[in-house]
């Protein structure tokens, strides 16, 4: 019996960016949008901060375009920042069209400020936005009979003909089978990568499934060295990745250590407001100068009331947790946060791969270059996925699909060593975190390479001999993107943005991205 669904188009992933992709699509199109968890499951719906867009008369593209340029140490795409600074404001009204209600202060927008920007340009929902994105943008989505969601199911290997993407094996994790769905066109908006790293913010769906994919297909991946750490992930035993927002420090909340010290005025000028690498190293070196477990961000000198309005996610969660923070200070430490590099797309969110797109985390669009200012990534994933639509929207698709084998399992044999998965997949994130971390070095990178090149291929002759597993196909798509990071690292030979190495602690005057392509 064949297991096969034909599509139009194909979507990979069910965060904001794809969801927003399936609701531009023409509705002539048949699309699948599936989802390795349920459809909410994403980065997305985690984001608390906001979508930065220039909304007030006193603020401007180009300074939007600035701050964004120097956030990412002159190493972004400025045509891209471009394009997505000028699109953000019809972005805010296609979301509010959706249903998101951004936050008003007298009839206007309450913006706020964040780490790297030099205007309050953060449109927000509370403390909530992504929550509220996702939401709305699910609920267009099941309004439209011409696309079929698909929970619980995880894509193992893009479909490719030479240089053409025909759609992608996907593992339903009930059935434990492999499906073919084949599509003329296939969008990749499966995230980031940062559950690469032992301590992260983001939900466990991260594992770069997508960029892996793509690279295993042909794809260029660029600038995988810049993983951004959010300075401030809640310290708690119980409080698994969950992410204090920056939005706080942009109302003022300070850093301090244990004994209640301020400390960013050692640091940078914008205090807690510097941009987030700066922000992270600098915590990250107090906690290895005094052997703290972790530092405190402190916004209880602020109104109660005011607090509970302004944060009621942050509250409710820390409160949960026996923290008050209207009385006492937040304990926080860096986590890994945000994937700044991916797949290499243009303006249309196309890669070098015939009718395979990436979209959000997962892409490389050259909007954050070295380091992601606050706020531009929800921005990025409606504005791209959105320009990804109306692409493939103009071309015509054919009425052919063409001949897909199906998925062959008829050469492996279910494992009874499943230990060996969890066991690497513990030592990946463990290398990465302690090798490739907030701050590297050249023979850290090359301990990390070298178990890296050892796994990789521990895992792939795993991979051919038993029947593949969620866990497994995650721990192939970890280990590849890990080993993609610190390749990345390696052949960076100074310090730039979020990648620090303290062997090449200047930055070079000029900068240029890098770029991965399998051998």
């Amino acid at each position: 019996m064949s297991k096969q669904h034909q599509f139009d188009v194909l979507i990979i992933g069910s965060g904001a960016a794809g969801l927003m992709s399936a609701i531009q699509l023409s509705e002539n199109l048949s699309i699948a949008l599936i989802s390795k968890d349920k459809i909410l499951e994403s980065s997305s719906y985690y984001a608390q901060g906001g979508i930065s867009a220039v909304l007030d008369s006193e603020d401007s593209f180009n300074s939007h375009i600035s701050d964004t340029l120097n956030t990412g140490f002159d190493i972004g795409n400025e045509e891209s920042i471009r394009f997505m600074v000028e699109q953000a404001p019809m972005a805010i009204s296609d979301l509010e069209k959706a249903g998101v209600n951004f936050s008003q202060q007298r009839g206007n927008y309450d913006l706020t400020m964040e780490g790297g920007h030099s205007s309050k340009r953060i449109a927000h929902v509370a403390d909530k936005t992504g929550q509220s994105v996702q939401t709305n943008l699910l609920a267009q989505v099941q309004q439209k009979q011409n696309i079929t969601l698909f929970e619980h199911y995880l894509a193992v290997d893009l479909l490719i003909d030479g240089n053409t993407c025909h759609g992608a094996y996907v593992f339903d994790k009930k059935s434990q089978q492999v499906i073919s769905f084949v599509s003329h066109k296939t969008i990749l908006a499966t995230g980031g990568a940062s559950k690469s790293y032992l301590y992260t913010s983001n939900p466990d769906t991260s594992t770069g499934d997508g960029i892996a994919m793509a690279f295993r297909a042909g794809c260029e991946i660029v600038n995988m060295e810049f993983t951004q750490f959010h300075p401030t992930c809640l310290f708690h035993p119980h409080a698994k990745s969950f992410l204090i927002s920056e939005t706080l420090r942009g109302e003022g909340a300070k850093l301090i250590l244990p004994n209640g010290e301020e400390f960013m005025h050692n640091y940078d000028n914008r205090l807690e407001l510097a941009p987030r690498d700066t922000v992270a190293r600098a915590i990250d070196h107090e906690m290895k100068t005094h052997g703290f477990d972790c530092v405190y961000l402190d916004i209880s000198f602020k109104d109660s009331n005011w607090i509970s309005k302004r944060f009621p996610t942050i509250t409710k969660r820390c409160h949960a947790l026996g923290i008050d923070i209207c009385s006492k200070p937040i304990p926080v430490v860096p986590a890994a946060h945000y994937t700044c590099g991916g797949v290499n797309t243009d303006l249309s969110a196309q890669s070098n791969i015939d009718n395979l797109y990436a979209i959000g985390e997962v892409a490389h669009t050259g909007v954050h270059g070295a380091n992601r200012i606050a706020s531009n990534s929800l921005l990025e994933c409606i504005v791209f996925a959105k320009s990804c639509a109306k692409n493939i929207n103009k071309n015509s698709i054919g009425n052919i699909f063409p001949t897909i084998d199906d998925w062959d399992a008829s050469r492996v044999e279910p494992s009874k060593e499943k230990v060996v998965v969890t066991h690497l997949w513990h030592e990946v994130r463990r290398i990465m975190w302690n090798f490739v971390g907030i701050v590297r070095s050249d023979s850290r990178l090359k301990l990390a390479h070298y178990r890296l090149l050892q796994i990789h291929k521990e895992v792939n002759d795993y991979y051919r001999i038993y029947s593949i597993t969620d866990d497994l196909i995650e721990l192939r798509n970890l280990v590849q993107t890990s080993k993609i990071i610190v390749e990345s690292a390696l052949s960076r030979k100074e310090s730039r943005g979020l990648h620090f190495n303290q062997d090449y602690p200047k930055q070079l005057d000029k900068a240029h991205n890098s770029v991965i392509i399998k051998s």
